[in-house]
């Protein structure tokens, strides 16, 4: 079986993708870097204060010369923050250099997994499921577009979910492993 790629996880903010990421990590042996975090160290600063000095354009900018340097490490699971898939050059170098994952849940679940988060800008208002939905109607198409695969993080277990990715993963990588594997079960 070959070795499995780059992890990159994907999706809206409160699917999972930082403890998913960080499981991901420790069961296959590598770096795990959330994007969000790495920025946060680079600048020094939270990504609250970034956005209140900078504005989201700054944030987005900052955020794509991240992800390019993540992505160009070998081999790691990269947890990106939930609007990443919104510029193209992170939407190419996530695709061309890893396998991408799509962690996809519900607003209700969104809602429950942020609300005493203040560290999320976007959701400092007065109607947050709107603006949920909004950013899911808006993003959930280049989630799918950027993503091989899309595994559904609603009421799971963190460990559930990264075992399915593995799953999924190895059978993108090699897709008699799945055959192989069944073969020896039943024998």
């Amino acid at each position: 079986m070959q070795d499995l790629p780059n992890l990159f996880l994907i999706g809206p903010m409160g699917a999972g993708k930082s403890t998913i990421g960080r499981l991901l990590a420790a069961e296959l042996s590598r770096d795990f870097f959330d994007s969000d975090h790495a920025i946060q160290a680079r600048c020094g600063a939270d990504i609250p204060w970034i956005f209140d000095v900078e504005g989201e354009q700054g944030f987005r900018q900052r955020e794509v010369h991240m992800i390019d340097e993540l992505t160009q490490r070998q081999p790691v699971v990269v947890a990106t923050g939930g609007g990443a898939v919104l510029r193209e050059e992170n939407r190419r170098a996530l695709r061309e250099r890893g396998t991408v994952v799509y962690l996809l849940t519900t607003v209700d679940q969104q809602l429950r997994r942020t609300a005493k988060d203040r560290n999320r800008p976007l959701l400092q208002c007065a109607n947050r499921e709107q603006v949920l939905n909004d950013m899911f109607t808006q993003r959930d198409p280049l989630y799918r577009a950027t993503s091989d695969i899309t595994v559904r993080t609603d009421r799971r277990s963190p460990r559930a979910v990264v075992n399915e990715i593995l799953r999924r993963v190895r059978r993108l990588v090699d897709p008699l492993e799945t055959a192989h594997s069944s073969n020896k079960v039943s024998q």
